[in-house]
């Protein structure tokens, strides 16, 4: 298992999930505004219409863990607590969509993501 890539890359996002589901819990937040905000980051999705470059560039912008944990710290320094539950929310999104495959784009289409060309061993759609 520690040869497989893919593998790590899934169960780090089973525990990316998991860790912030617990630290949602222990912040008192409100399920009810989990579940209306979970699926926020999916919205990015719609920047496809716009074009695959532009789509790619957003998703990629709202499913990676370096804002969410840049509000996340600053939100908690500031004893933020929405804000707070929110970059917690996001961090459970991303980690939920890494444990099921979901991966960051390339440019090219939308199912062309970094955890296939982990799993499949090619870099930039070409064999490695």
């Amino acid at each position: 298992m520690l040869s497989k890539p893919a593998i790590l890359l899934h169960l780090e996002g089973v525990c990316v999930f998991l860790l912030s589901l617990f630290l949602y819990r222990s912040t008192g937040g409100s399920w009810g505004f989990f579940f209306l905000l979970f699926l926020w980051p999916d919205l990015s999705m719609f920047a496809y219409w716009i074009n695959v470059r532009a789509g790619s560039a957003l998703y990629n912008l709202v499913h990676t863990y370096a804002a969410a944990l840049t509000l996340a710290a600053v939100a908690f320094h500031q004893h933020h607590s929405l804000a707070l539950g929110f970059a917690l929310i996001w961090i459970a999104h991303v980690g939920l969509d890494r444990a099921l495959g979901y991966g960051l784009k390339y440019p090219t289409f939308f199912k062309d993501t970094h955890l296939q060309h982990v799993a499949g061993g090619t870099t930039s759609g070409t064999n490695v």
